[in-house]
């Protein structure tokens, strides 16, 4: 499935939660991550963010595509991030 993850969450935690998301996905603009992922690894990833994150102070933000098909992506300006895996 492919993977959109969004957050908001207090400076002292920025690093840590850029460096997990990192290790699932592409950075794709400041505070926004893409990319496939399998049931599993969704599940893994939400379960260490949720270690990281202050639930009261933080957000993230998971938009889920169960089929790549359905994804139209435009990009205004510039292009940062892989999307070698797009299309």
């Amino acid at each position: 499935m492919y993977i959109v993850v969004v957050y908001d969450v207090e400076q002292g935690r920025v690093n840590r939660v850029c460096q997990l998301l990192r290790r699932y996905l592409h950075w794709v603009q400041n505070s926004a991550f893409e990319g496939e992922l399998s049931e599993a690894q969704l599940e893994r990833l939400k379960s260490e963010l949720s270690e990281i994150i202050d639930r009261e102070k933080d957000s993230a933000y998971f938009y889920v595509l169960e089929d790549v098909r359905w994804l139209r992506k435009e990009v205004l300006g510039r292009n940062r991030g892989s999307i070698d895996n797009l299309l």
